[in-house]
């Protein structure tokens, strides 16, 4: 009786001693946990804010930006946090909502090529061979056209084939009534709205301090014009249009740098919803610089130290 009586007593006190030793380990865990979310603070890849400055959460942008019919994800070209965050945003409103994906990084004349290539009848090296990709295709819009590719997204083309942007740089915008037919349904309508005398374009030949020629706002003007018409020849009513663009195309919601897609999409739809957003850079991204408070409706704060991507 007395050796049972022992061998009670150690059974009883293994499960004290397994008790304190895990207590210490959950401890110990949680402390490493949280130096590291500590470490992850001071030293962030990005901050999100709203309009108005204030730190928003990545959650709370996309259940915003699901309740838009158009929304336009303005990047720095070079920025890798930019196409990480489009894929991101992306991925997450596909969970809710039907939706469409446009790209100023695609041009119309190559729509055909962009077409088969999310169809499967061709690959990205015969895709690479026939279309005009930008050279930071592969690290930078490759993941996001192949996540379209393979959930069965529409990705489409909305740019103006850029040998026209050229030509409107060079030779004004009535240079486009010599295009051919074919030609033509690869921009949008002509003649297109063009004030050269806004405060909006005027502000663009100021910034460029003489080194532009005057028709350098027609060239960004037909450039915002064609991505605005085919996002609408592209959009379904009731779903979601996402649309890629340099950010200094939608910053501003087209009321401050030149007319912007913006202004071309509202001016033909008025009541459709459009949220903006852009990417900034910043020494130190704690706190938005009041320079960029109001440029977009949700503005991604990167470090201006960030890799670039070329």
């Amino acid at each position: 009786m007395e050796s049972t009586s022992s061998e009670l007593k150690v059974k009883l006190r293994k499960p004290f001693w397994a008790l304190f030793f895990g207590m210490r380990v959950a401890i110990a865990t949680l402390f490493l946990f949280v130096s590291f979310a500590a470490m992850a603070q001071k030293h962030p890849a990005y901050t999100l804010y709203n309009s108005k400055g204030k730190k928003v959460s990545f959650k709370k942008m996309v259940r915003k930006l699901e309740k838009a019919d158009v929304v336009f994800l303005g990047e720095s070209h070079n920025n890798p946090i930019s196409h990480w965050l489009q894929l991101e945003i992306a991925q997450k409103l596909d969970e809710t909502k039907n939706i469409t994906i446009g790209a100023e990084m695609f041009e119309r004349d190559n729509e055909e090529a962009l077409q088969a290539y999310m169809s499967g009848t061709i690959d990205a090296q015969k895709l690479d061979s026939i279309a005009r990709l930008w050279k930071n295709f592969t690290t930078d819009y490759k993941p996001l056209v192949d996540y379209a590719r393979a959930h069965d997204i529409r990705y489409v083309s909305t740019n103006i084939p850029r040998r026209y942007a050229s030509q409107v740089y060079r030779e004004g915008l009535g240079s486009l009534e010599e295009l051919t037919a074919e030609e033509k349904s690869w921009i949008a309508p002509l003649p297109i709205a063009f004030d050269a005398e806004l405060p909006g374009y005027q502000n663009m030949l100021g910034m460029m301090e003489g080194h532009a020629a005057p028709t350098f706002p027609m060239a960004q003007a037909i450039k915002d014009a064609t991505m605005a018409h085919f996002i609408l020849a592209n959009y379904t009513e009731g779903e979601l249009f996402i649309h890629l663009n340099g950010s200094y195309h939608s910053d501003n919601h087209g009321t401050i740098r030149g007319e912007g897609i913006v202004w071309y999409l509202k001016k033909e739809r008025p009541d459709l919803e459009h949220l903006t957003v852009t990417t900034v850079s910043q020494k130190d991204v704690s706190k938005l610089e009041k320079e960029y408070a109001g440029r977009a409706d949700f503005i991604i704060c990167v470090p201006e130290n960030m890799t670039k991507t070329y």
